[in-house]
């Protein structure tokens, strides 16, 4: 019979997680800029769960890299958004190719083509919440090299069907 004396220290996300999962946030005027980088589905994640932090309503900004396509619209009420955003989770940390801005006249959430987040804000309230979400801040990040984009080479129809069918929920237009 075995005995547990303990709790494990690690949980599963920390033991499969990327070992790069961090940020920096740096500050230039008054304006502040965090920007992660970890595994893609942790940063599709991170953007869905920050996204909820944002006025209640927001504009938004969506570019599909594939097709050249990008739609725009303003006072788009959060919850449809980020109903649009878990539709697409799956899709967007398979192929990446999308960027999708949230933004306010404080804030900014961005989710890169790279699926690289990035945050602009007016406040330093983001450093707070980036390391309650057990992300490690940087002086520097490591670079990502990339050469030929994935989407210039790969197809994705289902993530353009997708995103084209997000926009075309949300009710906004081609930019």
């Amino acid at each position: 019979m075995l005995f547990r004396t303990r709790t494990p220290d690690s949980t599963v996300w920390k033991r499969f997680r990327s070992g790069q999962d961090g940020f920096t946030f740096t500050r230039t005027g008054d304006i502040y800029e965090a920007k992660v980088v970890a595994n893609a589905e942790r940063v599709v994640d991170l953007f869905y769960t920050m996204s909820e932090l944002m006025a209640p309503a927001v504009d938004v900004y969506i570019y599909d890299a594939r097709s050249k396509t990008s739609w725009s619209g303003q006072m788009i009420a959060l919850p449809d958004i980020r109903d649009a955003v878990a539709r697409l989770k799956v899709p967007l940390a398979t192929y990446g190719g999308v960027e999708i801005t949230l933004f306010t006249p404080e804030d900014q959430l961005t989710l890169s083509p790279q699926l690289e987040l990035y945050i602009y804000s007016r406040s330093d309230r983001w450093v707070y919440l980036l390391n309650s979400m057990n992300l490690e801040e940087r002086a520097s990040l490591e670079e990502r090299l990339w050469g030929i984009q994935s989407w210039e080479r790969a197809p994705a129809p289902a993530l353009s069907d997708a995103v084209a069918a997000a926009a075309e929920r949300l009710s906004i237009k081609s930019a």
